[in-house]
């Protein structure tokens, strides 16, 4: 008999984030590999400004194309705006099993700032009580589908797990009133030590309800050239200029923003030019005004060394574009502060690359600094240029670099190991529970 699960993730495919897809990777293994019977709850958002902005990309009605993912039947929620604060508190405040919480009224008003608001999603949960649902497992912090979550373990008496993916060097993210919904979940699963020592440092929450569950990835995926209409498809081919395919390329995947480290990769690229001639610089992810910004104060010699690729170029998270990236940029950056793992360092080690990351979060806790890549201050652009110099002008360097990373994601990071892990982990509270 399957065990039924509830998954209530933030965002789904098609919406490009680590914390997304980690779920969703957990979604496809646990129902193909272990037998679980998984059905997901999320909003129709698909960027993060759609999750409390009604200016922000959607999935609208007449796109059932994304209504299965995968095989699995994905039920999304429309995000509702424009209501006021004080009427949505009182929405949720009427609910009998919100009660049984105990979140105070500051933490409830500071999620629900956070969005995303889904009144039919809880209207729908009225509708579990006879569910046999054994386990309900939510990501990410600091948004308002974790007091769902938490409404709907109080309502089926079940237990109740969080990702948060706690960006602890984040200031933002360390308000008292947000926090304070971490200590209401039966587990948290932490992707590093660091997290969780961080955890039950700032909440007071027992390490023993903490445990450590890293990231994973599809090393196949990155192993081989991707293919287009039966053809290898090469990413300097498709994008380099014709006499530039022998240029060295740097890879950045994730958001362009400030919090990433995106700008700072645009600060720094004068300087890497100025050291290393023929080099390209490969933008993957959503961008944003900051971003642009400070593309626009590049001189145009250094602009024209960008290419700049987002969602809107992609097919998700295994695109042949992003893929071809991968295999051949010479190195992947991304000094990020806002990552409690960060999937991508673990998608370039598997393509045999080696990465930079900022020394700072969690990251120190995944990046062997000076074995499978190099730590540098974040916003620094000074650092991050000399360490991309150093490795673009060693070829053996860098395939040290990879080489050790990959040997690291085949004996601990890949999903497989990772979807285990966690049936392991839900076995156990279903145990206990019944």
């Amino acid at each position: 008999m399957k065990n039924r699960i509830l998954f209530l993730p933030t965002r789904y495919f098609p919406s490009i984030s680590g914390a997304e897809f980690y779920l969703q990777r957990m979604a496809e293994i646990l129902n193909k590999k272990y037998n679980y019977e998984v059905k997901i709850f999320t909003s129709n958002a698909i960027d993060f400004k759609a999750l409390r902005d009604s200016s922000g990309k959607i999935i609208n009605k007449n796109e059932n194309n994304y209504d299965m993912v995968n095989d699995l039947k994905i039920h999304r929620f429309p995000v509702f705006y424009d209501i006021l604060i004080e009427d949505q508190m009182k929405f949720i405040k009427n609910i009998d099993a919100y009660n049984l919480i105990e979140l105070s009224d500051d933490c409830l008003q500071e999620l629900i700032k956070n969005g995303p608001y889904l009144p039919d999603l809880i209207e729908v949960s009225f509708s579990t009580v006879n569910t046999d649902y054994k386990l309900i497992h939510t990501t990410f912090f600091p948004y308002f589908n974790l007091v769902i979550a938490l409404i709907l373990g109080k309502q089926l008496d079940i237990p109740v797990i969080i990702t948060p993916f706690f960006h602890f060097s984040n200031p933002r993210y360390l308000e008292p009133a947000l926090i304070e919904v971490l200590t209401k979940f039966d587990l948290i699963i932490a992707c590093t030590h660091i997290e969780k020592r961080n955890i039950a440092n700032i909440t007071g929450i027992s390490e023993e309800k903490i445990i450590v569950i890293p990231m994973g990835v599809d090393i196949e995926k990155f192993e081989s050239t991707p293919k287009s209409n039966g053809r290898k498809f090469f990413f300097k081919e498709h994008y380099f200029e014709k006499n530039e395919k022998n240029y060295k390329m740097v890879l950045y995947c994730g958001y362009k923003n400030f919090e990433k480290g995106a700008l700072s990769v645009l600060k720094s690229i004068s300087h890497i030019v100025n050291e290393i001639k023929k080099v390209y610089f490969v933008f993957i992810g959503p961008t944003t005004m900051a971003y642009n910004r400070e593309l626009s104060h590049l001189e145009k010699k250094y602009r024209r060394r960008i290419i700049n690729l987002t969602p809107d170029n992609l097919t998700g998270y295994f695109d042949r574009k992003k893929i071809a990236a991968f295999k051949e940029a010479d190195l992947y950056l991304m000094p990020s502060r806002s990552d409690a793992f960060g999937i991508s360092f673990l998608e370039a080690w598997a393509a045999g690359k080696p990465v930079i990351g900022a020394n700072i979060g969690a990251t120190p806790h995944v990046i062997n600094n000076g074995i499978d890549g190099y730590l540098v201050e974040f916003n620094n652009p000074k650092d991050i240029s000399e360490k991309v110099v150093k490795l673009l002008k060693s070829k053996r360097l860098r395939k040290s670099f990879g080489t050790a990373g990959k040997e690291k994601v085949k004996s601990n990071y890949t999903w497989d190991l990772i979807a285990e892990k966690t049936h392991n982990t839900y076995q156990h509270l279903i145990n206990v529970r019944d």
